[in-house]
């Protein structure tokens, strides 16, 4: 690895801009709550909770239970606890080392699983967070997910003044495939179901729903004074309208 990538790899978000650009996950959010038909009184858990958007609508969802948001990334968390204040406890955690104070009825996460790459661990903990037949309804990015995106983003990278910044370097995460998935799932869950989805997305405001969302791992390779060209290269590639070839992998089980 060069010295211009010594240091460890950022795991942060610009929250604030998310929040404002994030509508397609959202909607793909709101989607996902309808299957959950929540009584009012479950104890919930938002398994990625980001800025805490999708965790408001879970709060109302179970006025008599109580709800739980949990996500690695510092911005997201200080965000979300600003956002729902005491209605929700937001704890700032790794997935795979969860640790909540009491186990959960539902496990909800939207746009999150794809960012961890140990689906086994990752399962194995969600599934000792839940209460027996407690159920997981989730959604993230599957196999062939943002794969045109991510090939104009590798082939930026490997220009001349770009490309010491990614030696060495992947893309942080996991697009799984639905039947793989449901195979780890049935390690610790019955009732799984698991199905891949396509979404094209012509975002209304492609400068900064790329940078915020699609590219921040990326950027976080480089120097603040080469992050404008980066991203500006990636969307002269993908040409006009930008479209964004999303898969959505989408999750429904109940633990044993």
């Amino acid at each position: 690895m060069s010295g211009e990538t010594a240091s460890a790899p950022s795991r942060d978000w610009d929250a604030a801009t998310y929040d404002r650009v994030s509508d397609v996950q959202f909607a793909w959010a709101l989607e996902q709550l309808e299957r959950l038909q929540l009584r009012g009184d479950e104890v919930v858990l938002d398994a990625g909770c980001g800025s805490g958007r999708v965790t408001a609508e879970l709060v109302k969802r179970v006025p008599q239970g109580r709800v739980y948001g949990v996500d690695v990334a510092p911005s997201m968390v200080a965000h979300a606890r600003e956002r729902l204040g005491d209605s929700a406890t937001i704890l700032g955690q790794d997935l795979v080392e969860l640790d909540l104070p009491e186990r959960v009825d539902v496990v909800f996460s939207n746009a999150t699983f794809h960012w961890i790459e140990d689906h086994d661990t990752l399962f194995d903990t969600l599934g000792r967070a839940l209460r027996s037949q407690g159920r997981l309804v989730a959604q993230c990015g599957g196999e062939g997910n943002v794969a045109l995106f991510l090939k104009a983003g590798d082939s930026v990278a490997g220009e001349r003044e770009f490309a010491p910044y990614f030696e060495g370097w992947r893309w942080p995460g996991r697009f799984a495939g639905a039947q793989d998935t449901a195979a780890r799932l049935r390690a610790g869950f019955t009732d799984v179901s698991c199905w891949l989805e396509p979404r094209l997305v012509t975002p209304a405001d492609p400068i900064p729903f790329v940078q915020a969302v699609c590219l921040v791992r990326h950027l976080d390779r480089l120097p603040e004074p080469l992050r404008p060209a980066f991203r500006d290269r990636v969307l002269d590639r993908l040409g006009s309208p930008v479209v964004i070839d999303y898969v959505r992998l989408n999750m429904v089980a109940s633990r044993r």
